[in-house]
C-alpha cells in the first residue's frame, strides 16, 4: 500500500503540534506525563513570582507554581495554583509565603504546621506575608536613624552649653591655643621637609651605589667565578695525602737525628767519640807532615839522579804550616 504525501504531510503536522504542545506545557512547569495534586495560595500581592517557579518545603522543592489569576475584578488578590510532584503530606494549618532572593528568583516556601488533618488536592493553604529586601533593610535603619538623630541633638545642645557657659578670656584663649597648634603644625611641616630632603639624598646615593654594582656586575661575576674555581682546586687538592706524606717524613727525620745524636751509628759515633776525633785528628797531622816533607826533601823518597848527592838531612818531625799549634815546625 502506497501513502500519498498528503498523508505524510498531515501526520508529521500532527506530531509536530504535539510535540510543540507538550514543550509548551514542560516550560510552563507542567508534567503531563506523571499526574499531580494541585493545592491553592491566594497572596495579597506576588511581585516577583513567575509560574514555573519553585516550591520549598524545608529547602526541598516539591512541586512548581503552575498558575497564576487575579482573585476578582478589582484585583484584591492572586491566586497562585501550585502543583505537587512530590507525595508529600501537608498539614492544614501550613503556611505559604513568598520568599525572593538578593541575586536569585522568588519561590513558594511552605512552613510546615502541626494538624493532624493533612491537604488534600484541590484544598487552599493559609499564607503569610513577608517583608523584601528593602522593606527588611527599611526596618533595620529606622531605628539606627533614629538614635543617630537622637545622638545629634545631644550634642547640639552640648555645644550650645558649652558656647553660653565659656567667658570672652576663655574663648581667646582657646583662639590662641589654636594658633599656636597651627604653626607648630607649620613647624613641623618645616622638619618633615628637611627630613625629606635627607631621605631624598639617600636614596639618590643609595641608587647611585647600586647603579655602580649594576654596571660592575659582569666583574662581580667574573670574580665569584674565579673564587669559586679557587675553592674548587682547594676543595679537590689532596691535603690528607700531602699531610700524611710530611708526618711520614717528619718521621723518618726525627729517627736520622736519634741515630746520629746515638753511638750507634758511624756518623753519630764520629760527633760523639772525642777518642776518635782526637785519633782522626793526629792522622790528618801525620798525613800533612808526610806531604810536607815529599815536598820539602823528594830526594829523599825518589832519587832519579845518577851521580846526584844523597840528601842527609834528617825527616821532617811536623807539618811546615800546624793548624793545631801556634808555632812553625822544622824544614
Amino acid at each position: 500500500m502506497k501513502i500519498s504525501n498528503e498523508t505524510k504531510v498531515g501526520a508529521l503536522t500532527a506530531i509536530a503540534i504535539v510535540i510543540l504542545i507538550l514543550g509548551f506545557n514542560f516550560l510552563k512547569g507542567r508534567n503531563l506525563a506523571d499526574r499531580s495534586d494541585k493545592i491553592y495560595a491566594e497572596f495579597p500581592s506576588v511581585e516577583g513570582l513567575q509560574v514555573s517557579n519553585p516550591v520549598f518545603i524545608k529547602g526541598l522543592q516539591v512541586g512548581k507554581v503552575y498558575a497564576m489569576k487575579e482573585k476578582d475584578e478589582n484585583l484584591s488578590g492572586v491566586i497562585v495554583t501550585i502543583s505537587l510532584n512530590k507525595r508529600v503530606n501537608i498539614p492544614k494549618n501550613s503556611l505559604a509565603t513568598i520568599g525572593s532572593e538578593l541575586l536569585g528568583t522568588s519561590s513558594v516556601k511552605i512552613n510546615m504546621g502541626n494538624s493532624p488533618t493533612y491537604i488534600q488536592d484541590g484544598d487552599t493553604l493559609s499564607t503569610m506575608k513577608t517583608l523584601g529586601l528593602a522593606d527588611k533593610l527599611q526596618s533595620s535603619l529606622d531605628p539606627t536613624l533614629a538614635k543617630v538623630n537622637k545622638t545629634l541633638e545631644s550634642l547640639d545642645l552640648v555645644l550650645h552649653n558649652l558656647n553660653s557657659t565659656l567667658d570672652p578670656n576663655t574663648k581667646n584663649n582657646l583662639q590662641s591655643i589654636i594658633a599656636n597648634l597651627t604653626n607648630s603644625s607649620k613647624s613641623l611641616e618645616k622638619l618633615l621637609d628637611a627630613q625629606t630632603g635627607m631621605l631624598a639624598k639617600t636614596l639618590a646615593n643609595t641608587e647611585s651605589v647600586t647603579g655602580n654594582l649594576a654596571k660592575n656586575n659582569d666583574k662581580i661575576n667574573a670574580t665569584v667565578d674565579n673564587l669559586e674555581k679557587a675553592t674548587g682546586k682547594l676543595a679537590n687538592a689532596k691535603f690528607d695525602e700531602a699531610v700524611a706524606s710530611l708526618q711520614s717524613t717528619m718521621a723518618k727525620l726525627e729517627a736520622t737525628v736519634d741515630k746520629v745524636n746515638s753511638n750507634q751509628s758511624s756518623l753519630g759515633a764520629l760527633l760523639n767519640d772525642r777518642k776518635l776525633y782526637d785519633q782522626l785528628l793526629q792522622t790528618n797531622r801525620s798525613l800533612t807532615t808526610l806531604l810536607d816533607d815529599l815536598r820539602m826533601h823528594p830526594k829523599r823518597y825518589v832519587n832519579i839522579s845518577v851521580f846526584g848527592k844523597k840528601d842527609k838531612k834528617g825527616p821532617l818531625m811536623s807539618p811546615i804550616y800546624d793548624s793545631t799549634s801556634t808555632k812553625q815546625g822544622n824544614q
